[in-house]
């Protein structure tokens, strides 16, 4: 007769090893829809930079519209904090949420800048084409600053401080609270799962 307090093992007859880590691992099928998602919608937003008609004046609308896209930025990541504590592999939708949010913030940005020279061109040191926008964005917002292009307006200014603004909110709080939703996520999943 066996010792009912001795830990099962897996050469124990009548019963398998608990299979934790291959049960809730992520599938292979589900990263590879996370990152083609991912991929997609960045193209899908960095086309539609390149390709909407930005050559407008920058007016009050321009700032609105600005404003509107980084309410835009907050709702959809208010979005998926909730739908990272329902995923049944929040890590991985944590990951697509941020994939998502960033490049949307920053084309906003590089796109606010571009109009803002169109409209006055003493704005930066040198004229900005899209790619120079994008440039100054990434730039300032990876804190590398370059020094090649400067806001000299204080309208420009004002913007890229915006954007470090932003930026350091996106990285930091965005960071933390992804994690919250992660764990929460996990917790959901612990609690959901059947008793072995």
């Amino acid at each position: 007769m066996s010792d009912p307090a001795a830990p099962r093992t897996p050469d124990t007859p009548g019963r398998r090893p608990p299979r934790r880590d291959r049960e809730w691992r992520v599938p292979r099928s589900a990263t590879v829809l996370v990152l083609a998602r991912s991929v997609l919608v960045t193209t899908g937003l960095v086309t539609a930079y390149y390709l909407l008609p930005l050559d407008g004046r920058a007016t009050g609308m321009t700032a609105a519209l600005l404003g509107l896209g980084l309410l835009g930025v907050a709702l959809f990541f208010a979005w998926e904090v909730w739908a990272i504590t329902r995923s049944p592999y929040p890590r991985l939708k944590a990951v697509e949420a941020l994939a998502i949010a960033l490049p949307f913030f920053l084309l906003l940005f590089a796109g606010a800048y571009y109009l803002l020279d169109q409209s006055d061109p003493d704005s930066f040191t040198e004229p900005l084409t899209r790619t120079d926008a994008l440039y100054f964005t990434l730039s300032t917002f990876t804190t590398v600053g370059y020094g090649d292009i400067t806001a000299r307006s204080q309208t420009g200014r004002v913007l890229a401080m915006l954007q470090m603004t932003g930026g350091l909110l996106l990285v930091g709080v965005a960071a933390r609270v992804l994690t919250g939703a992660i764990q929460a996520g996990l917790r959901q999943q612990h609690r959901d799962r059947p008793p072995e």
